[in-house]
């Protein structure tokens, strides 16, 4: 990969230190030098510095892999589950309580392995969540092995002669879904990042963000430079109204586009929830 140079690390603690996200900061995040992951925790801190959202209001509900660190590394409350479970709590926490901004953070083999059977009802439900994949083509956590979106042809642990399935896409699969915020971006993009993070907390309804997060010790097939020399943006002319253009654009591997492909407005679980609490409580 391509480390960043000194001037722009100085640069970056600069701003750090003029903002307020050191207010959200909890805990030492322990990753491994070079993580994309950490470009995720910080647009984390940077959207909800923007959003003032309050820290007792705030939660971040992640399951097992790197991922699963999120709620250590940040203030309010946060619950680290089982893995491939993240979903189901968050969902049940926000049906408890509407009130509270809920963030789920998992990886690709939480997210769409293990986990992959609450995904598409969360979306089709349209519940009011965030959903960041941070997806490295890869199981990290464990050392190395073949997750569902590692490339065909790759080798490790687990597929010694290279993978021999072909890779999903969790972009495409969450259009699919119906899920009503559908954002790709890379953890290079910083300001990206941080900007769609922003944008689908603010959104209401479900929204997933897949952001590709290198991993810099395992991975040396899906590696930031090759990531960088396919990524592209959007076309500004994109209509982000527009599903099945956008799961066209979502499926394109060359090159792979980033930024915000689809959003629409339409009622969420907690309308629908509220409209049936209304009807119960009118006169018979």
């Amino acid at each position: 990969m391509s480390f960043l140079s000194k001037q722009t690390v100085l640069d970056e603690l600069k701003k750090a230190k003029a903002s307020k996200i050191k207010e959200w900061r909890d805990n030492l995040p322990t990753w491994c030098p070079g993580c994309g992951h950490f470009t995720g925790l910080h647009g984390l801190y940077e959207a909800a510095e923007r959003l003032k959202i309050p820290s007792k209001d705030f939660v971040v509900v992640s399951g097992i892999g790197c991922s699963g660190r999120f709620p250590f590394f940040i203030k309010g409350f946060g619950l680290h589950g089982l893995h491939g479970r993240a979903i189901p709590i968050a969902t049940g926490i926000k049906i408890a309580n509407p009130d509270l901004t809920v963030v789920v953070v998992g990886g690709d083999g939480d997210g769409v392995g293990i986990g992959g059977g609450h995904f598409p009802h969360a979306a089709r439900s349209n519940f009011n969540l965030t959903y960041i994949l941070l997806d490295n083509s890869i199981y990290g956590l464990t050392k190395g092995q073949i997750s569902p979106t590692s490339p065909m042809g790759m080798k490790s642990g687990t597929s010694p002669y290279g993978n021999i399935a072909r890779p999903l896409n969790p972009t495409t699969l969450s259009l699919a879904y119906g899920a009503t915020f559908v954002a790709r971006t890379f953890s290079r993009e910083r300001d990206m990042v941080s900007e769609l993070i922003t944008k689908a907390i603010q959104h209401k309804g479900f929204s997933f963000i897949h952001d590709l997060s290198p991993c810099v010790v395992f991975n040396k097939d899906v590696t930031y430079d090759s990531w960088n020399a396919a990524a592209a943006k959007l076309p500004e002319e994109h209509d982000i109204l527009d599903r099945s253009r956008a799961m066209s654009l979502a499926e394109s591997t060359d090159p792979i586009y980033q930024g915000l492909f689809f959003r629409e407005e339409v009622p969420t679980f907690d309308d629908h929830v509220q409209k049936v609490k209304d009807g119960l409580n009118q006169p018979a």
